[in-house]
């Protein structure tokens, strides 16, 4: 039992760790924003993150197959949304920001954190690849402490990420500007990947 669960954290950790627009997102959220702030996003980024984990884990990835319309709209969507947070970010002020009642709006929080974790039809693909296989592994209650790990990886690693970011950005106020413009600029490039593929797809139905 404590190895599944122990199995499950471990792969959590290797699924979200590497940089992504999740990453991404709390990163730079974190050097700009007061604790107050980021704190609220980091909830919202952990719980649509473990809502992919255990939609993967139950191979929502077969509906796309069924039904490629929806994997089209939220390329679409996709595309539109993390492209414009992406611009946003380029031309954002370079300052830190501490005290502004509306970074608090929770409507902004939540769409923001469902856009970098859910708009991506490729990694809820992948994801049900990876979990479906791992899956396919496990038995009886073995599966459920390996989804439960998981979770508790996106927890652990979001938050320490947050702290850690938000406890040296001192270091990086003074080029806060080229951190924006760095991100903003990866967010561009993979909301226009996201439109191509959305494209390609769109061409392939037409000629098909």
């Amino acid at each position: 039992m404590i190895n599944a669960l122990l199995q499950g954290f471990a792969f959590g950790i290797a699924y979200v760790a590497p940089i992504g627009v999740q990453n991404i997102f709390v990163i730079n959220n974190s050097i700009n924003y007061n604790y107050k702030y980021i704190l609220k996003i980091i909830w919202f980024v952990i719980l649509f993150d473990i809502l992919l984990a255990l939609t993967c884990f139950l191979g929502i990835g077969i509906v796309f197959e069924y039904f490629p319309f929806l994997k089209l709209i939220l390329l679409c969507i996709g595309c539109i949304v993390i492209t414009y947070m992406g611009i946003c970010l380029i031309i954002k002020k370079s300052k830190l920001v501490i005290e502004d009642k509306n970074l608090l709006k929770i409507n902004k929080i939540i769409v923001s954190s469902f856009a970098v974790t859910w708009l991506n039809p490729q990694a809820i693909i992948d994801g049900t690849i990876l979990f479906g296989g791992l899956r396919s592994t496990l038995t009886g209650n073995d599966a459920y402490l390996f989804i439960i790990g998981v979770c508790f990886a996106s927890i652990i690693w979001f938050n320490l990420l947050a702290l850690l970011v938000h406890k040296i950005m001192d270091k990086f106020i003074k080029i806060i500007r080229y951190i924006n413009i760095i991100c903003g600029t990866i967010l561009v490039l993979f909301g226009l990947k996201l439109g191509y593929l959305f494209v390609n797809i769109l061409l392939d139905g037409i000629h098909g």
